[in-house]
Parts: C-alpha cells; structure tokens; sequence
C-alpha cells in the first residue's frame, strides 16, 4: 500500500479520480489531433506537426515569471476551476469547427496557441496545488500518482482516439475531451476546503519575480536538473512527431496503430510512474540515471525492424522518460520553500516545455529530410547529453580529498572527506 499511500486522503483521492477522468480526454485529443494535423489537413507534414506544438507549449516559456507569481498570490483553487473552465470552452470550438468541415491549419495553429496560453496558467497552480493536499512527507508520492494518473489516461486515451477518428472523425474528440474537464471543476468545487493545507504564500510587494529567479540561481542542483529536463524536452519528448512519422511514413499503418502504440508507450510511462511513487523521495542519481537509459531506449526504438518491435521498444522509452520527469518534478517541488514553489515550478514547467518551440519545428525538419529514425536517433542523444552534464557536475561539485591513515605495508585505510554534504545527501 506504500505506492498508493496518498490515496488514503480524502481530497487527493477525489482530485485523483477526477485528473483521470480529464486526462484520458486529454490525451484522446492530442493523438486526434496530430492526427487531424499530419493526415488529413497537410500532407504528412511533421514540421506542421512541431509548429502545433511550439505553438501549444511555446507561452509556457514566456509567461512563466507572471504565472508562477499568480500561483503563489491567489487561491489555487479557484484559479484552477477558471483555467479548466476555459480549455473546456477551447475543445468545444475547435471540436465544433472540425465537425462542421470548415477547420483548416491555420485554426488549429491558432487553438493551439490559446490553449498553450491558459495552459501555461495553469500548470504552476495545478502542480503546486497538490501541496495543499498532502502533506510534504507524501509530496513524492503524490506527485508519482499524478504521473501514473496522466500516462495512464495515455494507455487508452490515443487508442480510443485512433477508433473514433477513424468512425466519426476527429472533430467528435475534441467535443468528447471538452466533457471531461467536467470532472475536474466537479471535484475543485466539491473538495472538502476546510481539509486542504494553508501554506506560505507570496508577501505583497515589487521584486517577486526577480526574488524566483534568485531563489534558483542560487541553487546549483536546481539548475542542473532543469538543464536535463530542458535538454530531453526539447529534443526527446517530442513523441507526437516520432510515432505519427514511424506509424505513417515508416511503416504505412493508419490511425488506430497510431493510437495503439502511443498506448503501448504509456505502458512504461505507467510502470516509471509507479517505480517513482514506491521511492520514499527523489534523488538526482534517478534523474541522470533515467535521462541515460531514456537515450539507450531511443536509440533501440530508432533501430526497430518492424512496427510491432517498435511498439516493444517504446515500452522503455516511456519508463524511463517518466522516471526522469517524475523524479525531477518531485526533486524540485520537494526541495523548495513553500512561498517559492509557484515560481520555480512555472520556472521549471518554462524550461520543459518552453523548448519545445525550439526542439519540435528542429525534429521535425529532421524527420522530413531525413526520416524518423533520424529524429528518434536526435531523442536519444538528448538522454545522453543531459545523463553526462549531470554526472559531470556531481563530479565536479563532490570534490573528493584522499587522505592516508596508519600506513603500513600490509594495510592502508583510505578515508573519503566529501565537501557539500548537504548536496550529496540530495544525490542519496
């Protein structure tokens, strides 16, 4: 029961049923519209594909410093309920506009961008929330649930995405995916408020937002954690690109593959997810560790003969790229001060998927003129860039000193002195 010991909390297990609920609706949408992107108003374009979502992540990088100062000055609560409320409201018109065959790609770019705007409002407030629900002692589990949570939504949202776009087309997704946000406002207007944690916020007054860039540039762990996930969100999760290339291009399937293999990686997403709840806390071993392995996978998945080895390949990529962004999200959550923890989350969520404008059009490109093994080969250098540059550091920043005790010529005990041992107990 240790992997599910945030569920005994009455307000965590409602907010947990109702993200699920919203989180396969979620990722029917994504898998029906990259699909509605790459297949039906472009030509196989995987850079139309990347532009969608540089548009969709893209504000998270340059709203951050305010959303995250929003996240640490107002109620959570109520700032949630409007964020659901409104990307509820974006499913329906796009929903609508596809079902009526009057969409066209300059609608879906512009979609994405306003979704990419409320979403970037809301994912400081929605991370942070989850500390007002447990305590800081289950806040690595909790943060796991929720991984587990979204990427098991992922095991059948894109299959059941692929069936109905094949039978009633794409549009009918979006208006479905719009209905499960229903569970989300549900449960925030519901939850038991007098249960719910009081934590520090955010004193009033100018110099908030420099005070969140300080407050990181101060912490040198910090900082390399979000190098890691800046270098593997930017080149290597882009996973829309890959599988919608490899499905289509490489292998001549059609949507239901699409949606079945997206579903298979969500298999090891799941598994990461769950690995990560049992750990009692995060370590930064787990993060480079992960970004090593999620390269090797990549490269395993880039070399697959066939559509069904592909699909066995993509079990570890997901685990071990849930594995990396579980256990630095829960590192950085776990590690920050409470009136902090708005800011250096829309900071972190900037640095992860404010790349994406960057990395997507990039892997996307590669993947048009070169093929998509060539952008999976991209995915897997990211792992092994961000795995060396954190091994490099924690070298670096344990500077070891040798010292001899008792020599003698038949024994010599060696006695390891490491400096910063508050980072090395981080490390575990």
């Amino acid at each position: 029961m240790g992997t599910f010991r945030s569920l005994h909390i009455h307000n965590y297990r409602l907010w947990f049923i109702g993200a699920l609920i919203s989180n396969v609706g979620t990722w029917m949408q994504r898998t029906a519209q990259d699909w509605l992107v790459y297949d039906v108003l472009t030509d196989q374009d995987a850079a139309a594909m990347g532009i969608v979502m540089a548009l969709q992540l893209g504000p998270q990088l340059f709203m951050a410093p305010w959303a995250g100062l929003i996240a640490d000055s107002v109620d959570r609560r109520k700032l949630l309920i409007g964020t659901q409320s409104a990307m509820a409201a974006l499913g329906v018109g796009l929903g609508i506009l596809v079902v009526l065959g009057i969409a066209e790609l300059w609608h879906v770019y512009a979609f994405a961008l306003a979704l990419g705007i409320v979403s970037s409002i809301d994912a400081p407030a929605r991370q942070t929330f989850v500390s007002e629900l447990v305590r800081d002692d289950y806040l690595p589990n909790a943060v796991a649930l929720n991984s587990a949570s979204f990427n098991g939504a992922r095991m059948f949202g894109p299959a059941v995405a692929g069936l109905l776009t094949v039978a009633v087309g794409p549009g009918w997704v979006f208006l479905i995916n719009a209905v499960t946000f229903g569970a989300m406002i549900f449960v925030l207007v519901t939850i038991r408020r007098n249960e719910l944690r009081v934590l520090d916020r955010s004193a009033p007054g100018r110099g908030r937002i420099r005070a969140g860039f300080r407050y990181v540039r101060q912490r040198p762990d910090l900082i390399m954690v979000m190098f890691a996930i800046f270098i593997v969100g930017t080149f290597g999760l882009n996973f829309a690109v890959y599988i919608a290339a490899m499905a289509r291009t490489e292998f001549n399937t059609g949507a239901g593959v699409f949606g079945t293999l997206s579903s298979i990686m969500a298999v090891g997403s799941v598994a990461g997810a769950l690995m990560s709840a049992r750990r009692e806390g995060p370590r930064l071993r787990f993060v480079f560790g992960a970004a090593a392995a999620f390269g090797v996978a990549c490269l395993l998945a880039a070399l697959a003969p066939s559509v069904w080895l592909f699909g066995v390949a993509l079990v570890p990529v997901g685990l071990f790229a849930l594995t990396l962004m579980t256990s630095a999200n829960a590192y950085v959550q776990t590690t920050t001060t409470q009136a902090m923890r708005g800011r250096v989350m829309s900071l972190y969520f900037a640095i992860f998927l404010g790349g994406t404008p960057i990395g997507a059009p990039i892997v996307g490109w590669v993947t048009n003129a070169y093929g998509p093994r060539w952008g999976l080969v991209v995915a897997a250098a990211s792992g092994v860039v961000a795995a060396l540059a954190g091994l490099i550091w924690i070298w670096r920043s344990h500077r070891i000193t040798v010292r001899l005790v008792h020599p003698s010529p038949r024994r010599l005990r060696l006695t390891l002195a490491a400096t910063a041992r508050d980072t090395a107990d981080r490390n575990g």
